[in-house]
């Protein structure tokens, strides 16, 4: 049974697509900043696995899907940290 695995990883990224839709959904726009700021430090994780999955791959694919998967990564973090700072300099002081 070949496909086995592979439809479990199907059937775990439908889910995963669902929950984050209704997470997301439900929860008020003024949160959506600050949740941002913690998801940073996730997309930090994916960022080493990424790095560990396209060095030690034992395929060509495996090794480009590690590279697209640091790349997409690391656009949500810099774009995480670009939305949090402009987000603390609204609360700073007004300069004279």
């Amino acid at each position: 049974m070949i496909m086995g695995p592979f439809l479990i990883g199907i059937y775990v990224f439908v889910l995963a697509i669902f929950v984050g839709v209704e997470i997301i959904t439900k929860i008020p726009p003024t949160l959506h900043t600050p949740l941002m700021s913690g998801a940073n430090a996730v997309s930090g994780i994916t960022i080493v696995g990424a790095l560990s999955a396209a060095k030690y791959a034992d395929t060509e694919i495996s090794s480009l899907l590690g590279l697209f998967a640091i790349i997409l990564a690391t656009i949500n973090v810099v774009g995480g940290f670009l939305v949090t700072n402009r987000m603390l300099g609204m609360f700073g002081r007004k300069k004279k």
